[in-house]
């Protein structure tokens, strides 16, 4: 499936980081990528910035609120009619809140998070499975974070909730899609610098000084993992599939090896 000259590649959540850096790499490697996110002009900005450099026919944008149905299905079809259909859509948007205790978090905040981690997740796939049960075939990959793994910090029992639900989706969605030609793959990105990773952070705390050091440890730029995970990604061919990018024995390393390799991640941080 992936293995076809120019795949066409849905992302949600892709005007900035992660996504972003996802939707370059794909590009670069021949495929043909619908750009989406929230804001029309952050759309409209990186599609013709990524038009320039890869070719207008390659690239397309497609303003998206994840947490509507209607909006979700506009993605699907635009990105149709401009490629001819999607062999791969990555559920990749997401939102971080500020890192406090559960009772101390505003209700619209977890509202939000929820709506866009949780809620969106599960009907970008919907719509996703059923467009590709249609088409005959496709891959729609959900994107790991803190928490999927079970692990624990305080401040992030939200935003951790709503990774953890993930890892269940994905168990149950490849029971759901048996039988028919959709396969259900994950990517799990790591510690990567972006405004999802520093924003939830007040970056004068004592807090924060702390966590740099672990993420200096185990974290790095958008442009060093996302093109492993691209390479990785459109090698893949079987459902369940999970491209890892930090992995255990890749942290212990890592750790081990902290005393003679210094790193400032977050040197440019205002």
């Amino acid at each position: 499936m992936t293995s076809a000259i120019n795949p066409r590649i849905v992302i949600t959540g892709s005007t900035r980081g992660i996504g972003n850096g996802l939707a370059r790499e794909f590009l670069k490697r021949g495929g043909r990528v619908a750009v989406s996110g929230r804001s029309p002009d952050a759309v409209a900005a990186v599609t013709a910035d990524l038009g320039q450099y890869y070719g207008d026919s390659n690239v397309c944008g497609v303003a998206c609120d994840i947490t509507e149905p209607e909006q979700l299905q506009g993605l699907w079809d635009q990105a149709v009619q401009a490629f001819g259909g999607v062999d791969l859509w990555i559920n990749n948007a997401g939102v971080s809140i500020e890192r406090k205790p559960l009772w101390q978090q505003r209700d619209e905040d977890l509202a939000a998070l929820v709506a866009t981690n949780l809620t969106g997740t599960l009907l970008a796939s919907k719509v996703a499975i059923a467009n590709m049960v249609e088409q005959g075939h496709g891959q729609v990959w959900n994107t790991e974070g803190f928490g999927s793994d079970g692990a624990t910090q305080p401040g992030m029992a939200a935003y951790g909730s709503t990774k953890r639900a993930v890892r269940y989706l994905q168990r149950a969605l490849r029971k759901d899609v048996d039988g028919t030609p959709v396969q259900i793959c994950t990517v799990s990105p790591g510690i990567v610098v972006t405004d999802l990773l520093t924003g939830d952070y007040d970056l004068t705390s004592a807090q924060w000084e702390k966590s740099k050091k672990i993420f200096n440890i185990l974290g790095d730029h958008v442009h060093t993992v996302t093109p492993w995970l691209a390479d990785h990604m459109l090698a893949t061919d079987k459902s369940g599939a999970r491209v890892v990018w930090l992995t255990r024995r890749k942290a212990t390393a890592r750790f081990m090896t902290a005393a003679f390799r210094k790193r400032d991640l977050f040197a440019d941080l205002p």
